[in-house]
């Protein structure tokens, strides 16, 4: 498949079959995470991979929805502060980093047929106390991931001319 038609098929999926993601599945799919480009190659981030039921119950407490509950694995993506790169302004990169490594792992994941979510909105001081996390490790994203179980309609994108500004000189 090309990348164009990967990019395409990827959505937010709120529901899973009970298939499991298997191990090799899993290795790939952080292969690519272990890939993503950063700021000045520092890799400021933890990818936890939880597959337990004990790890699965805490991360559910974390974000108590029902369709989330329906994922088998879980990839908790944290963003290493006291190791991102910071621009001369101030401005750290870390989050910047974090994305576009969450993003290398939704793609791959949609190259295996498998479906994820950002989940950005939950409770991360729960999952830092829940997952023994330091004051430099903050979670940024939660991904479930699986197989996924629903029909999927493709949103409206904008236009180019409503994105793209061209500069000629």
């Amino acid at each position: 498949m090309k990348l164009l038609d990967i990019i395409k098929n990827r959505y937010s999926c709120r529901a899973y079959t009970a298939q499991e993601v298997t191990k090799e599945q899993l290795e790939y799919i952080m292969e690519c995470v272990r890939m993503a480009p950063s700021a000045v190659n520092k890799q400021p981030w933890r990818f936890r991979v939880i597959s337990g039921e004990a790890g699965k119950a805490k991360v559910r407490q974390c974000y108590d929805r029902q369709w989330f509950s329906s994922a088998g694995t879980y990839i908790i993506a944290s963003v290493l502060h006291n190791e991102e790169w910071v621009r001369a302004d101030g401005k750290a990169h870390g989050n910047i980093d974090i994305s576009i490594a969450v993003e290398h792992l939704c793609l791959a994941a949609t190259e295996l047929g498998l479906g994820t979510c950002w989940v950005c909105n939950f409770d991360a001081a729960k999952c830092r106390e829940l997952f023994a996390m330091t004051d430099k490790e903050e979670p940024a994203v939660i991904i479930p991931i699986g197989y996924p179980d629903c029909e999927v309609t493709p949103k409206k994108r904008k236009e180019m001319a409503e994105i793209i500004i061209e500069e000629q000189d």
